[in-house]
């Protein structure tokens, strides 16, 4: 079963409200938060959506804030373990895109399923993870793919070369291209200011960030604060389902964070469920990713940083304490 969500405002931090094409199954679940206490609390009825590994869910807008008219349509679709890719699709010109595919037959099946072509490939970096999938899916449907200038040498079958800054289209919808290394050099995320949506590949993840192969904890704080810099109702589209496991860390550091507390079982519902917790919010995200909040003394009390150590050395020891966290 598939379920289309269509943009929904909210007062809350964030709102999931879904609406299936054909049948009827889908509760509402938001959170609101308490004005006086600043307490998040779940007050909705259980989701009953059907979510598997073998298929795709429509999440345009799954969880957002925004209610922003847009004719982008964004599907995610599991790969491999827990990676995700995003099916990106135009209703007004029919203008398909797929972001960071890791393998090619979970997006085939999609795009059989749903009677389409496709015409770009997306890549937020190099890793395989995220391109496994890239030569066959050209192959087949010819489709552009399109990268990073600095990873023009590390992405498969590369043809649009885009640098920082660049403002891309994608169907008549602006793209801004982001440098956000610090996971890889070479790492983008893609920004569509229209529809309030940003892909961060792994630079930025919910309640986490990517770990640091290749950049160091400067560049990984720059980056993060350039995406947090987006409107707070901005949805994040990342590149895993990490966020189980992320909000046991993040509690771990700063326990007494009502936000996080609330929103970590919201987490751990949906996962019982087997529903995806992606997109989360650039809002969310400032309330409780520890990355984020490098400058909280709760969390650098909980790790021993020191107060007078600058941001970006808070960043290489939360880092560091959660690479070898045991959840």
């Amino acid at each position: 079963m598939q379920a289309i969500s269509k943009v929904s405002s909210a007062a809350s931090l964030f709102r999931c409200s879904t609406k299936l094409t054909s049948q009827p199954c889908v509760s509402q679940l938001s959170l609101r938060k308490g004005l006086a206490s600043g307490v998040m609390k779940l007050f909705s009825s259980p989701l009953k959506t059907m979510f598997d590994a073998g298929r795709s869910v429509h999440v345009s807008r799954f969880c957002s804030t925004s209610n922003i008219p847009s004719s982008l349509q964004i599907e995610l679709v599991p790969c491999l373990a827990d990676n995700y890719a995003y099916i990106l699709h135009d209703e007004e010109t029919g203008t398909v895109g797929v972001v960071d595919p890791s393998e090619a037959v979970p997006v085939m099946n999609a795009l059989k399923q749903n009677g389409q072509n496709l015409t770009y490939i997306l890549n937020t970096h190099h890793h395989y993870d995220h391109t496994g999938g890239n030569l066959e899916l050209k192959d087949k449907y010819g489709a552009k793919v399109v990268g990073s200038a600095l990873d023009r040498k590390r992405i498969p079958g590369i043809d649009i070369a885009l640098n920082d800054g660049d403002k891309w289209e994608f169907a008549g919808h602006e793209v801004h291209v982001m440098e956000t290394p610090g996971h890889t050099l070479g790492h983008i995320s893609f920004y569509f200011p229209g529809a309030r949506a940003v892909f961060t590949g792994d630079t930025l993840f919910s309640l986490s960030c990517g770990k640091l192969f290749e950049g160091t904890p400067e560049q990984m704080l720059a980056s993060l604060q350039r995406i947090v810099a987006l409107p707070d109702d901005t949805s994040i589209y990342c590149g895993h389902e990490y966020t189980l496991s992320n909000s046991k860390f993040a509690l771990s550091v700063e326990p007494t964070n009502e936000v996080l507390q609330s929103y970590a079982a919201y987490v751990a519902e949906l996962r019982g469920k087997k529903l995806p917790t992606i997109p989360t919010t650039v809002k969310m995200e400032k309330a409780c990713n520890p990355f984020l909040r490098t400058g909280n003394m709760d969390i650098r009390r909980a790790l021993g940083i020191q107060e007078t150590a600058d941001e970006a050395e808070a960043l290489g020891v939360i880092r560091r304490a959660k690479d070898g966290f045991k959840s």
